[in-house]
């Protein structure tokens, strides 16, 4: 599980976790830098893909299923491309393809909110779900499993690290039409995933991402933005145990 901008081991939604280790061994971790991490923070999404690769071969895992969460979904796409053989399958929730068309920089009304050190719930709750009272209520019950466990916690991104992110995500959504051919290389099978309203990433580049991989299939989720998966957690972990058990069936 690949996560996103800013994020850490503590920002996965355990709910979703849970069902997901129900039936699969779950690996969770932060690249170089992020968290309790140590060393240098990846400056460029390859770097990141490159970063993922020595972790895996550090813990004797040759091929795996990917989940990659946003900026975690860039660094799924880029290690299928860096190492197939490494990939088995993936899953892409909220996430774009390189250098997509109306994808670089975030709207003023996000931006401003989660340009911070430390961010405040009200600007998580803005960024990552609808502005509904159901996403809101969601959002508030996802942060309530988010803030239950209070010992043990992982770190925050440090400021460091996440400047270094900010250069790698500004990389990768810049605008490159020749970017885009890459993805027909990616043959894995993939589930592309994501909310109706992402404030985050536009919902048009799911299927502009699910559309340019030969073996994508695509699920939008109603009434929610940019953290769809923890605000429909059953479903959509359903939908992914229910995908990646095609694939081993079918391997």
């Amino acid at each position: 599980m690949l996560q996103h901008f800013r994020g850490t081991l503590d920002c996965w939604d355990p709910a979703l976790v849970n069902v997901l280790a129900a039936e699969r061994d779950v690996i969770t971790f932060d690249n170089a830098g992020v968290g309790l991490s140590t060393g240098r923070t990846p400056r460029t999404i390859a770097e990141m893909a490159a970063d993922t690769l020595a972790f895996m071969a550090s813990i004797g895992v040759v091929q795996a299923d990917l989940l990659g969460f946003s900026m975690g979904g860039y660094t799924a796409q880029e290690l299928a491309l860096l190492r197939p053989a490494a990939v088995r399958g993936l899953v892409l929730a909220a996430t774009a393809p390189r250098g997509g068309p109306g994808i670089h920089g975030w709207p003023e009304g996000i931006f401003n909110r989660v340009d911070f050190k430390r961010l405040h719930l009200q600007d998580y709750l803005y960024a990552f779900f609808n502005h509904t009272k159901a996403s809101q209520r969601s959002g508030l019950e996802f942060l309530g499993r988010y803030l239950e466990r209070e010992h043990d916690r992982d770190l925050p991104v440090c400021w460091e690290a996440r400047e270094a992110q900010c250069e790698a995500v500004a990389e990768w959504v810049a605008p490159n039409h020749e970017a885009l051919r890459r993805l027909s290389a990616i043959t894995q099978p993939a589930f592309v995933a994501g909310g109706d309203n992402d404030r985050v990433v536009p919902s048009r580049a799911f299927h502009l991402l699910a559309g340019l991989m030969p073996q994508a299939r695509l699920r939008i989720y109603p009434d929610a933005g940019h953290g769809f998966l923890f605000q429909h957690h059953c479903q959509f972990a359903q939908d992914v145990l229910k995908f990646f058990g095609e694939i081993a069936s079918s391997s």
